[in-house]
């Protein structure tokens, strides 16, 4: 084998094996998903943070790794982190928009909500996407609540008219700008029946010994200053000491025992 084909096969094994080692060009898919891990793990940051400030709603709250799923999912829809705090709620593990922020999505991206009527009897909203013509319209009552078995839930009972929003805002966003929300269709108020989902972890009941129990003297913490008096033991028959009240630098001038106020 001559000098020229030993170099000519050495210089094919070399092209050969670069272009084995040559790394893939990364796809949009693979930039769109390192961009997001990016972002991931900046949310995360920011969570360990927040996660036990009052900002943070209590379903969340102590929770790092939902906060920084919820601010996640507020991104997509457009929602600035701490806008997303107050927007987004997880009930029962499934998060869901508050009604208020669920319009702001649809109305952000051009779509038009109405509020057509509103009492505790009964909510009307009409809607249309944006560029539309016609109006869809939903209206939620009492009765269609009762026959879903929501008028003996608390928040039914306390704030009928804020509920019944809040149903027809669900419904209606879903009618019109499903495509808005991405995969979080239903408003809080819908899965948990609380207005505004701030969910309270219920009470233990008392039991018969805490109810009969001598209450404790409430602590007063540690005073600024604190004034010594010495004074004599107090006659046994309970007379008022007319020197002492006048000697003493404790009481204001205006309020002497037995002066004018």
């Amino acid at each position: 084998m001559s000098t020229n084909e030993i170099a000519t096969r050495d210089e094919t094994a070399v092209a050969t094996t670069n272009q084995a080692h040559t790394a893939p060009e990364p796809t949009a898919g693979s930039t769109a998903l390192m961009a997001w891990a990016q972002e991931a793990d900046l949310a995360y940051q920011m969570a360990q943070k927040l996660a036990n400030t009052s900002f943070v709603p209590t379903t969340l709250r102590g929770k790092p790794g939902d906060i920084t799923a919820a601010i996640l999912a507020g991104s997509e829809l457009g929602l600035k982190p701490m806008a997303t705090l107050k927007s987004i709620d997880v009930i029962q593990g499934t998060p869901a928009l508050r009604a208020h922020a669920m319009r702001a999505v649809v109305q952000k991206q051009g779509h038009q909500i109405e509020l057509v009527e509103s009492t505790p009897e009964r909510c009307v909203l009409r809607g249309r996407r944006k560029g539309a013509d016609n109006w869809q319209t939903v209206e939620w009552t009492t009765a269609r609540a009762s026959q879903l078995g929501l008028l003996g839930k608390a928040e039914w009972k306390k704030q009928p008219q804020t509920m019944l929003v809040a149903r027809a805002t669900g419904e209606l966003c879903r009618l019109i700008a499903s495509d808005a929300l991405h995969g979080m269709p239903y408003v809080a108020e819908e899965l948990g029946g609380v207005a505004h989902a701030e969910l309270v972890p219920d009470k233990a009941p008392l039991s018969v010994a805490a109810l009969t129990a001598p209450a404790s003297a409430p602590s007063t913490g540690t005073a600024d200053y604190s004034v010594e008096r010495e004074t004599e033991p107090a006659a046994s028959d309970g007379a008022w000491d007319e020197d002492a009240a006048d000697n003493s630098t404790d009481w204001p001038e205006t309020t002497q025992p037995g002066s004018a106020a």
